[in-house]
């Protein structure tokens, strides 16, 4: 890994963290551990960035929500040549 890294001691239940162990592969509880912690922080600054967007114009609607779901599906659908998803 070229990035820095720490030490840390972090709880957890014992059940999930058997499972992250069992799924983690070749590069090891850690990196299954850090690539978790990373996603969810991609989320949390997303859910930031729409609770902003939000408080300066209003709700986004369940019509514009579907609206991008469908255009985001037809992006992917075109990436990767097929006429069909899979789900």
């Amino acid at each position: 890994m070229s990035e820095n890294t720490g030490k840390y001691s972090i709880t957890m239940p014992r059940e999930i963290a058997e499972a992250a162990r069992a799924r983690s592969g070749p590069s090891g509880l850690s990196a299954y551990v850090a690539a978790a912690v990373a996603r969810q922080v991609e989320r949390d600054n997303l859910n930031e960035l729409i609770a902003a967007g939000e408080a300066e114009h209003g709700p986004i609607s369940s019509e514009a929500i579907q609206a991008k779901r469908e255009q985001l599906q037809r992006a992917r659908e075109e990436q990767h040549g097929s006429g069909t998803s899979a789900a």
